[in-house]
């Protein structure tokens, strides 16, 4: 449905450390650098980011990263608190959302909120 999302941010350089490091354990690398954006992805560079440069203020977004598994959502929460990341919710199975849902969500450099999830049964 999407061809590729991209976020603002207030400190470049920040946010590419976070990603470069959290997007890592997912398989996902940054694939293009234009200095003021930068494009990660596997195969294509289909998540953003660049330079705060339009608009006022801050809107929180979410963005949630498909894991291939529970051990991948793992790794992608140890990486983020390695960098410094708020967490906002550790790894967890949220029945809420559906009997397989495991998450993790933490915040970004700018405050968004940044989820791995894995749909499967382990």
């Amino acid at each position: 449905m999407l061809d590729h999302v991209g976020l603002q941010c207030a400190d470049l350089a920040a946010s590419a450390a976070f990603y470069d490091r959290v997007l890592a354990p997912l398989g996902l690398r940054r694939m293009m650098d234009h200095k003021v954006a930068m494009g990660y992805g596997d195969t294509f560079p289909d998540f953003w980011i660049g330079e705060f440069n339009s608009g006022e203020g801050f809107r929180e977004s979410h963005i949630a990263f498909k894991a291939a598994d529970r051990a991948t959502v793992d790794a992608f929460f140890a990486a983020a608190v390695e960098a410094g990341a708020e967490v906002l919710h550790e790894p967890a199975v949220h029945p809420e959302y559906h009997e397989n849902y495991y998450g993790a969500f933490v915040r970004d450099p700018d405050g968004n909120n940044v989820e791995a999830v894995s749909h499967g049964p382990a």
